[in-house]
């Protein structure tokens, strides 16, 4: 991972247009190839990225660019093209405070909390609440962006990745996104569904599923438990 804090002004183009002025900054190289761009507030999320699959590269300023650009001095220039849609991140550096490149080798992933942990062990054993016909693969299935919480088959023998959150947000529908276009290029999986699973789903994360193609399923966590007869209730 590269760090860089510079002063720098950004431009986007490709399906939309977007300038950030000259402004001190946060660049952020990744090795999976994503180019990130943050300022020191708005919490986590950047003013603006792009996403592998990119092209990064850098040049500096010649003498007759110097003279004509109406940015004033800038000392070096990235371009950043998306391979797939052509969409253009251009960073221009003014002044570099810091550059620096750090390994931090392979991550173990997320560590699930409890209840996310359990809802997985109580699914999988319970892989037919999905369905009649439906069958566990494996828990934890590997992929290179890291582990898809179940792999199952359907009724028709059709692979479904499902991902298992206490509470169901669009972050969790990306990272599901993310999963299932991976999978669905693996000619022994594909097609590959998916399915977001939780105990409570955001409107908005449903809506982001569903517009994805995404099934949502609301999880019982008693009733999976085997302590909660759900068909019993008055209400």
């Amino acid at each position: 991972m590269r760090l860089v804090v510079a002063r720098c002004s950004v431009d986007y183009t490709g399906r939309l247009t977007a300038h950030l002025p000259l402004a001190p900054r946060l660049l952020i190289v990744k090795a999976d190839g994503s180019v990130l761009i943050h300022s020191d507030g708005g919490s986590y999320k950047p003013l603006n990225w792009m996403s592998p699959p990119c092209t990064l590269t850098t040049s500096r300023r010649g003498d007759e660019e110097a003279g004509e650009d109406p940015e004033g001095d800038w000392i070096e220039q990235w371009d950043v093209v998306h391979d797939k849609s052509g969409d253009r991140l251009r960073v221009r550096l003014h002044e570099v405070f810091e550059d620096s490149s750090h390994d931090l080798g392979v991550d173990p992933g997320l560590q699930k909390d409890g209840v996310e942990a359990h809802l997985q062990a109580l699914l999988a054993e319970n892989i037919d609440t999905l369905g009649d016909g439906w069958s566990l693969v494996r828990r934890e299935y590997f992929t290179a962006i890291g582990p898809v919480d179940i792999l199952a088959r359907d009724a028709d023998g059709g692979s479904v990745a499902i991902e298992i959150k206490r509470r169901g947000e669009i972050d969790g529908v990306e990272q599901l996104t993310r999963y299932l276009e991976l999978m669905n290029r693996d000619p022994l999986l594909a097609p590959v569904r998916g399915i977001f699973a939780a105990q409570v789903i955001k409107p908005q994360a449903r809506v982001l599923a569903e517009d994805r193609g995404i099934d949502c399923v609301t999880l019982d966590y008693d009733a999976l438990r085997g302590i909660d007869d759900a068909e019993s209730r008055l209400f």
